[in-house]
C-alpha cells in the first residue's frame, strides 16, 4: 500500500472533493491513530506521531495507491487543548461530516481495546452512523492485553457502541501488526462499492 501527504485542511474552503473514496479515520488523542495509520500503509512517519497527544489539528489527506484517499481526522478529548481549540476542531469535524456526507466512503473509529469507549467515542461512532458511510471499529493496543481479557473487552466495546453483529470491530495491535490485513481487506470492500 503506497501512501503519500498531499494537503492539511484548516477550513471547509481546503476540503478535497475530487471523487475519489475517502477513509476517514477518527480516534480519541491518545489512542495511537497515527500509528494504526503508520502501521497500515507500511510507513514508520507518514502520520507525525507525536510525543504528546493532540498533534493532528487539522484534516489530513493522503493519497493510497493513487485511488482512494486516507483521511486523517483531528484527535479528540484530550484535556490539555484550549477550549478554543477543541471547539474549532469540533466545527471543523462538524463541517467534514455535513459536507462531505456524500463522498465519505468508510468511517475508520479507532478506540482502546484496554478501555471502555469513551463518551467522545460515541459521539463519533453517531456521526459515522448519520453520515449514512459504513464503519468499522478498530480495537487498538490489543497487545497491551492479556488473552483471556480479550473477548470481554471486545463484547464491551460493542455493547457500548450499540453495534450489531454484521458491524466490523478488528482487533488491532499498531505495536505488532495484529488485524492490518483484516483492516486492508475491509476498506478495499468499502472503496469498491
Amino acid at each position: 500500500m503506497k501512501a503519500e501527504f498531499v494537503r492539511s485542511a484548516a477550513d471547509p474552503k481546503d476540503f478535497l472533493r475530487d471523487g475519489l473514496p475517502q477513509m476517514a479515520f477518527a480516534g480519541r488523542s491518545n489512542v495511537g491513530k497515527s500509528s494504526v495509520i503508520n502501521r497500515l500503509v507500511g510507513r514508520r512517519n507518514l502520520a507525525y506521531v507525536g510525543a504528546t497527544p493532540g498533534k493532528t489539528t487539522q484534516i489530513n489527506y493522503f493519497k493510497v495507491d493513487g485511488k482512494a484517499w486516507l483521511v486523517d481526522l483531528p484527535g479528540y478529548g484530550y484535556a490539555k487543548v484550549s477550549r478554543t481549540e477543541k471547539e474549532r476542531w469540533g466545527r471543523l469535524m462538524e463541517r467534514y461530516f455535513q459536507d462531505e456526507g456524500d463522498i465519505l466512503t468508510v468511517g475508520v473509529l479507532i478506540v482502546d481495546a484496554r478501555h471502555k469507549p469513551t463518551a467522545d467515542d460515541v459521539t463519533m461512532h453517531g456521526w459515522f452512523r448519520e453520515s449514512g458511510c459504513p464503519e468499522i471499529v478498530i480495537a487498538n493496543k490489543l497487545d497491551k492485553l492479556k488473552a483471556r481479557e480479550v473477548e470481554a473487552n471486545l463484547a464491551l466495546i460493542r455493547q457500548t457502541l450499540e453495534m450489531v453483529d454484521d458491524e466490523p470491530l478488528v482487533p488491532f495491535s499498531a505495536e505488532k501488526g495484529t488485524g492490518r490485513e483484516q483492516l486492508i481487506g475491509l476498506l478495499e470492500a468499502a472503496c469498491a462499492k
